[in-house]
């Protein structure tokens, strides 16, 4: 089964959760923000994703900016900081059970349907 990382205040996030509505995949909506990921979860995430826990972080967030941009982090100390701040997650992300993808443009989440 597919499952959604999705946060509804994000108009990307919300047209990813659309494409899967109007596919005949069945799905999970797992809302992050109130069910934050673990360490583990995270860093499989990750895996399926192929990329460095840094291309997962949204640069742009005001927290990014303030508390962690100009710190030399490892991919440890990345998947942490996101872990204690989902919002920094790039979304919406759409998981299989052995790959994922980031639905930016959300076109992308096709690529697993």
């Amino acid at each position: 089964m597919l499952k959604i990382y999705h946060n509804s205040r994000c108009r990307k996030s919300r047209e990813g959760l659309e494409i899967l509505k109007n596919s005949d995949k069945e799905f999970e909506i797992i809302e992050y923000l109130k069910e934050p990921l673990t360490e583990n979860e995270l860093e499989n995430l990750i895996n399926k994703l192929e990329i460095t826990p840094i291309q997962l972080v949204r640069k742009n967030e005001k927290i990014w900016k303030e508390k962690y941009k100009d710190k030399d982090l490892s991919d440890r100390e990345l998947i942490s900081v996101m872990v204690k701040n989902p919002k920094l997650i790039e979304r919406p992300i759409v998981e299989s059970d052995n790959k994922a993808v980031i639905g930016r443009p959300p076109s992308d989440i096709e690529k697993l349907l």
